[in-house]
């Protein structure tokens, strides 16, 4: 079960890195308010939401201790992100300040993941 496990994980973590790279590419044509939400931003959301919630479940499965409250404010802020990115996928240009605060929940995302112990 646990290298099941690992492999979601890592699964994981390949989404937070497609929906975080996709931000990153995107910074200098934010500056000049040109900036888009890219394919791979909606894929990564959607592979990290998939993942999420396996993890939750295989965990759980694997008697693990699963903190709901961190998962639940992970999973508020992943729906955020997924509906702005979604709504917004077709757009030719994406407000700065939209686009900024899916790239700063995305962050947040990741720092609650990684220090909320």
């Amino acid at each position: 079960m646990d290298v099941l496990i690992n492999v979601f994980v890592a699964l994981h973590i390949i989404g937070i890195a497609s929906l975080l790279g996709g931000f990153l590419t995107q910074m200098k044509a934010m500056g000049a308010g040109t900036a888009r939400f890219s394919p791979a931003m909606l894929h990564g959301a959607l592979t990290m939401l998939i993942t999420g919630v396996a993890l939750v479940g295989l965990n759980q499965a694997d008697d693990h201790t699963v903190n709901n409250l961190k998962v639940g404010i992970k999973l508020a802020i992943l729906v955020v992100i997924l509906g702005l990115v979604y709504v917004k996928r077709d757009e030719e240009k994406v407000d700065k300040a939209l686009f900024g605060a899916v790239g700063g929940l995305t962050m947040a995302n990741i720092f609650i993941a990684t220090l909320w112990v």
